[in-house]
């Protein structure tokens, strides 16, 4: 029974981090992706391993009453979404679930207290951002939109439930645009292995050794100039931003081109091209040019006027971190002395609303029109008790010493190992971490408790990412 293509019966009974259902066979786990807990399925093994193995889905002998109708026509082939066949209700309690398993396997906490998940009652519609990769379709067709899952195999879309929809009459349209200018779509060098061994994609025709690889309706590969559409909006404004992400610094006809745009559609602002030269997965290059109108848009966060940048970071889910920021100043009960460490700070999204409740804010970010952008936002709001420090959490954060509370927002991968170091050194007496990836967050966790300097209070999941299985969290932890 334990063999690649053999077919067996699932019971799933629970879902993983990544948003695969996950059942057993003869002892061994079965990851089975657009299952959910309740669901009895026919399932092909495709990837086996000794204790594990992953499944495709074949027939659903059983719906499980968490399962409904996805609200995306395209949902069981976009990778955009993992759990559009999941009710929002179960998704709630499932994330909930998740960040508790990581902190209890992970982490090693014994029963932590995870307080109920915050929600926004925006379970579509809520990204204000959307980038899209660009692609050309067997028919020579521009296309937009997200890949299946694992593949680079591109789902063309027209509109996409999950972002705001004042951003969807652009998307169609755009793409005609590109198409009549005749602006070369970039092509990627070599299929992932996972993509060459799936039936779904044309296979590449190697013709001899010293031609390149061709695929059916591409041109030749690591070629081309447009590599990403990128879209934002402020939320409160309604200003958006359209970005093109290029290899070249020069589009015939962009600035005409932008012109339109600018003149068909009245909230956006503006038109920016971003020079992506290197053949690397990272979406935005460093250099970024203003073609027609205004290089940022308006946003009203937490009270506080805020200008973002088409690239800089800002929450994808505006009302959720409001929910988060809000619960995180509750659980703080903040004096108005404390000196507040904001690491990872960005534009300042959560350091300049804290800096009204503290003595002072200090900010650190590595991007630098992050930073500068942090500092512009502190003057809107006229706040004059924070500083925003250029360069990286673990250069500062020794060179700042102590601190009242140290605020981390790290990426996915999640601290350094010289920051939770550091940390430990100089014993701010609260560290609240916010985080994205409940593993990485249970990992540096234990970490910080593991010898008993500091103790978890308490984790506080929020809902930044419906219709997926990514879920934020803001933990506090004590000085002991």
């Amino acid at each position: 029974m334990w063999q690649q293509g053999n077919q067996v019966e699932v019971e799933i009974t629970d879902l993983s981090n990544s948003g695969d259902g996950v059942g057993r066979v003869d002892g061994r786990v079965v990851f089975v992706p657009n299952t959910v807990t309740g669901d009895r399925v026919l399932v092909r093994l495709v990837r086996i391993k000794p204790e594990y193995a992953f499944g495709k889905l074949i027939e659903i002998q059983h719906h499980s009453e968490h399962r409904i109708r996805p609200r995306c026509i395209v949902a069981d082939k976009c990778g955009g979404c993992q759990w559009q066949h999941i009710s929002d209700e179960y998704q709630l309690t499932a994330k909930r679930n998740l960040v508790i398993q990581a902190l209890e396997r992970i982490g090693g906490f014994n029963e932590p207290h995870v307080t109920p998940i915050l929600e926004t009652n925006t379970p579509l519609g809520y990204r204000n951002k959307a980038t899209y990769p660009l692609g050309i379709s067997a028919t020579g067709q521009v296309q937009a939109g997200y890949y299946r899952q694992n593949s680079h195999k591109l789902v063309n879309l027209n509109q996409c439930p999950v972002q705001d929809p004042r951003l969807n009459p652009l998307l169609a349209q755009i793409k005609q645009d590109i198409q009549k200018r005749g602006w070369l779509i970039y092509h990627e060098e070599k299929l992932t292995i996972e993509e060459e061994s799936s039936k779904s994609i044309p296979k590449p025709i190697i013709k001899s050794k010293s031609k390149p690889i061709k695929f059916q309706g591409e041109s030749t590969p690591n070629t081309g100039e447009l590599r990403h559409l990128s879209l934002r909006i402020a939320r409160r404004s309604g200003e958006m931003l359209l970005t093109l992400v290029s290899t070249s610094k020069e589009l015939k006809g962009i600035g005409d081109q932008a012109k339109t745009w600018l003149q068909r559609y009245p909230q956006l602002v503006g038109v920016a091209l971003n020079y992506h030269p290197h053949p690397t997965n990272v979406i935005f290059g460093t250099e970024t040019q203003l073609i027609a109108g205004k290089p940022l848009i308006r946003e009203t966060f937490a009270g506080l006027h805020m200008q973002l940048l088409p690239h800089t970071f800002f929450q994808v889910n505006t009302e959720a971190a409001e929910a988060l920021l809000a619960g995180i100043i509750a659980q703080l009960d903040l004096q108005g002395n404390e000196l507040l460490v904001d690491a990872y700070c960005g534009v300042g999204t959560f350091t300049l609303p804290l800096a009204q409740r503290v003595k002072q804010a200090i900010g650190i970010e590595v991007q630098r029109a992050s930073v500068e952008q942090g500092k512009i936002n502190a003057q809107l709001n006229k706040i004059s008790n924070v500083e925003f420090k250029l360069g990286t959490v673990e250069t500062w954060l020794p060179q700042l010493g102590a601190a009242d509370i140290v605020l981390l927002d790290p990426p996915r991968a999640g601290c350094d190992r010289i920051v939770i170091n550091t940390l430990l050194e100089i014993k701010p007496p609260r560290i609240v971490y916010i985080s994205c990836q409940p593993t990485t967050l249970a990992r540096d966790l234990k970490l910080l408790c593991e010898n008993g300097s500091y103790e978890l209070i308490s984790v506080m999941p929020a809902d930044f990412f419906p219709q997926t299985a990514h879920v934020e969290c803001a933990a506090l932890v004590q000085l002991n």
